[in-house]
C-alpha cells in the first residue's frame, strides 16, 4: 500500500493531535499542520499572489492574521512536498476545503466525533508544563506529583485559553466555520466518523481500520 494521505477533522480537544502521531508512525506519513507548515515556509515569496506582504513571516511579525490565500499556498507546498500525510487543522472552512479538493486526492477522511461537554472537561482539566510543554489532565493523565511535571519539575499550569469561557468560546467558533466543511465530506466514501469519546487506544483501532480499509 502506498503511503496514505489522510485529513483528519474534530474539535479541539478531540484528540487530533494523539492519533496524527500513531498515524505517522504506523504508516509513515508525515504530519502536516497549518502552524508547523507556517513556520518551515515563512520566507516563502508570495509575490505572486498580490497580497499586502510578499512573506508569510512579514504577517507573523506584524501580528497580521495570515490570509487564506496564503494560508493555502503553504498547505499545497507542504503537501507536494510529503510522501503521504495526515493533514490536521486545515481546512477551517468550506472555501478552503474546495481549494484542497483541487490541489490533492484524499483516501480517507476522518472526523473524529466528541461531544460538546465532553470537550469542555477536557480542554478545561489540561495542564501543561510551563517549562517543557508537557501536556497532562486533572482527571485523565495525572503526574506522579501534583501540579509537578514528570519529565523535568516545572510548574504545572492552566493555559488562559483552557478556562471555560474561552473554551466554549472556541468551540462556538469552530462549530461557525468548521462544522460546515464535516457536512461538505459526509456524503463521500473516504468519510469515516470515528466516537472519539472513547479511550485512545480503542479510538485508534477504528482509525487504524478506516485507513487500512479506504487506503
Amino acid at each position: 500500500m502506498a503511503n496514505p494521505n489522510v485529513l483528519i477533522l474534530g474539535a479541539p480537544g478531540a484528540g487530533k493531535g494523539t492519533q496524527s502521531s500513531r498515524i505517522v508512525e504506523e504508516f509513515g506519513v508525515e504530519h502536516v499542520t497549518t502552524g508547523d507548515a507556517l513556520r518551515a515556509n515563512k520566507d516563502m515569496d508570495i509575490g505572486h499572489l498580490d497580497t499586502e506582504y510578499d512573506t508569510p513571516r512579514a504577517y507573523m511579525e506584524a501580528g497580521e492574521l495570515v490570509p487564506d490565500e496564503v494560508v493555502n499556498e503553504i498547505v499545497k507546498t507542504a503537501l507536494q512536498e510529503a510522501d503521504g500525510y495526515v493533514l490536521d487543522g486545515y481546512p477551517r472552512n468550506p472555501a478552503q476545503a474546495e481549494y484542497l479538493d483541487e490541489i490533492t486526492d484524499l483516501d480517507v477522511v476522518l472526523h473524529l466525533d466528541v461531544a460538546k461537554e465532553e470537550l469542555v472537561d477536557r480542554l478545561t482539566g489540561r495542564r501543561v508544563c510551563d517549562e517543557c510543554g508537557t501536556n497532562y489532565h486533572v482527571e485523565y493523565d495525572q503526574p506522579e506529583e501534583e501540579g509537578v511535571c514528570d519529565e523535568c519539575g516545572g510548574e504545572l499550569i492552566q493555559r488562559d485559553d483552557d478556562t471555560e469561557e474561552t473554551v466554549r468560546e472556541r468551540l462556538n467558533v469552530y462549530e461557525d466555520n468548521t462544522v460546515p466543511v464535516i457536512e461538505q465530506y459526509e456524503g463521500d466514501d473516504e468519510f469515516v466518523r470515528v466516537d472519539g469519546e472513547r479511550a485512545p487506544d480503542a479510538v485508534w483501532e477504528d482509525v487504524r481500520d478506516a485507513i487500512a480499509e479506504k487506503a
